[in-house]
């Protein structure tokens, strides 16, 4: 029998705005990937100021920074499974897209 510490947990990372208000974004997929026994890891695309009620303003991160963010996880602890959300730019597009390309087959 496997021990129960023995067991990494996936190395999932979320590629996806910030909600402020902690119902979505970034925020809800940390919770969501700890709740099914991952550890999340991300690489942010967008800051939004937003609650219940609405969204009152997004600020869409360079392209380059998100795939360096990208770059700094997959070099160091490694990605077992991505997650995307909002990306927010065409740019940003292409970088995920070049970003995927770097975690190795990743589902």
């Amino acid at each position: 029998m496997t021990d129960p510490l023995d067991i990494t947990p996936p190395r999932v990372l979320s590629i996806a705005g910030s909600d402020s208000g902690g119902g979505a974004g970034i925020q809800a997929d940390l919770k969501a990937i700890a709740r099914c026994g991952g550890h999340g890891m991300t690489a942010l695309t967008a800051v939004t100021a937003q609650n219940t009620v609405g969204v009152r303003s997004v600020f869409a991160l360079p392209a380059e920074t998100v795939l360096d963010q990208v770059r700094a996880v997959v070099e160091d602890i490694g990605v077992d499974a991505v997650k995307i959300g909002m990306l927010g730019s065409a740019e940003t597009i292409a970088a995920v897209g070049r970003a995927l390309d770097l975690t190795a087959g990743a589902p």
